[in-house]
């Protein structure tokens, strides 16, 4: 018995919390390796389109929108699974990433190592574009 999306997400059971006005969870997309690429948040038609297409879709707050990761650069996330944290307002997804995850270039979001003495950020990797 095949699901329609909206029962598939029902059935996820997740807590959609109120951010900038606005129902989202957090979506953390990771390689194969573990390695994290990227945190973005997530509302319910962005998982949804998620599910029906394969792809990672995320809502931004800053643009106010769905966008699909990739519709500019090609640096699309091919779903490969997902897991639901214990209080259901998180997911983590293994994704295959085509070129790089940062809009800045990096493999990685995370490229700006802080050292805790100083507060002060290092670039760590290299530009992939």
């Amino acid at each position: 018995m095949d699901l329609d999306i909206k029962e598939i997400v029902k059935n996820m059971d997740l807590k959609f919390r109120n951010i900038e006005g606005k129902k989202l969870l957090l979506a953390i997309s990771t390689d194969k390796s573990g390695k994290v690429l990227m945190t973005a948040f997530m509302s319910e038609e962005s998982l949804e389109k998620s599910i029906e297409t394969g792809f990672m879709h995320y809502y931004s707050t800053s643009r106010d929108k769905l966008w699909r990761k990739g519709e500019e650069s090609g640096n699309v996330q091919k779903i490969i699974n997902v897991f639901r944290d214990c209080d259901g307002d998180a997911l983590l997804f293994t994704v295959e990433q085509t070129g790089w995850a940062c809009h800045e270039g990096y493999m990685s979001c995370f490229h700006n190592k802080i050292d805790l003495s100083t507060g002060k950020s290092t670039v760590v990797g290299n530009k992939l574009d």
